[in-house]
């Protein structure tokens, strides 16, 4: 069982004191961040220091630094306190027309510009004191998200590099393939076109790549990547007036700009993308999740819909 004796003698505030103080870096600065005087800051860091046995911030000339042992703190710092924010801002009765609340999504562009497109406008109609923050994630943040959805309420990704963590299906996508109008591929593309041609790719590491990426590599063909950029919106602009070649979703040829490019299907039958919102248990009780969790699935369809006619 767990013993909390220890956390109950303690003052909370000291967690506000220490994001500070790790943040700035200083007690003057973090004294200003958080309205205090100087001596109050300095008595909350003497109770840190007691309490952690180590110096927290060490002088090093004219400045403070961070201790090894204080810069591991800090990583996790942040997320407690976030933690316990929530905690305290949760409501026993709520209501979307009411709230005001911030809904932090990890996410790549292609999530935030097709579905986090559609919930905000949906969230606008319904909520109009709800926001939505954005945030592009990435593979350390991926592969940390059992860590970071403690903090942040939800990651939209596709199945795969996912495990482990509560989900809900929003849609289905589909790939396909970016030339230049003047690209002499023609109107089809063939695998020979896939092995001759260079790529833009998107993510291009052990832990981080696109499905269709890896099914070329697995039908025998080792892309010649000519530039890697991680931003699914930005790829025409690599594509456009070169011999390059681009994999992008289906559902995002309407959200960029085209000019100078054309879509071509794919010379393989690529795996499909099962879109998905992923959240840490933590989340799964708490009435004003589950709304946005909905608001999500709603979204889903619309743009499934929407891809249909692209």
């Amino acid at each position: 069982m767990t013993d909390y004796s220890r956390l109950s003698r303690l003052d909370l505030n000291l967690l506000v004191a220490l994001d500070a103080l790790l943040t700035e870096r200083s007690v003057t600065r973090a004294a200003d961040r958080l309205h205090l005087s100087q001596p109050a800051l300095s008595a909350s860091l003497a109770r840190l220091r007691a309490h952690f046995n180590d110096p927290i911030l060490a002088r090093r000339g004219n400045a403070y630094e961070l201790t090894p042992f204080a810069l591991r703190l800090s990583e996790q710092t942040g997320p407690a306190l976030e933690g316990a924010r929530r905690v305290f801002e949760t409501q026993a009765s709520w209501s979307p027309a009411d709230s005001t609340r911030e809904f932090s999504i990890y996410g790549s562009d292609y999530g935030a510009v097709t579905v986090g497109r559609v919930v905000t406008r949906l969230a606008a109609e319904r909520a109009p004191g709800v926001r939505f923050r954005f945030m592009l994630h990435s593979p350390s943040v991926v592969d940390d998200a059992a860590t970071r959805l403690r903090s942040a309420d939800a990651m939209l990704i596709p199945h795969g590099p996912m495990a482990d963590l509560p989900f809900v299906d929003l849609w289905r996508d589909d790939w396909v393939a970016l030339v230049s109008d003047d690209n002499a591929v023609g109107a089809t593309l063939t695998m020979a076109d896939l092995a001759a041609l260079p790529f833009v790719m998107t993510y291009q590491t052990r832990s981080a790549f696109t499905s269709a990426g890896r099914q070329i590599q697995q039908l025998g063909i080792e892309p010649r990547v000519e530039v890697v950029v991680e931003s699914f919106l930005a790829l025409p602009a690599f594509v456009a007036g070169t011999d390059r070649v681009a994999l992008i979703q289906r559902a995002l040829l309407p959200r960029v700009d085209r000019e100078g490019v054309r879509a071509l299907p794919l010379p393989f039958d690529a795996t499909p993308i099962s879109n998905a919102l992923w959240w840490h248990p933590i989340h799964e009780r708490d009435p004003e999740h589950a709304w946005m969790r909905d608001l999500f699935v709603e979204a889903g369809t619309l743009v499934a819909a929407e891809a249909l006619t692209a």
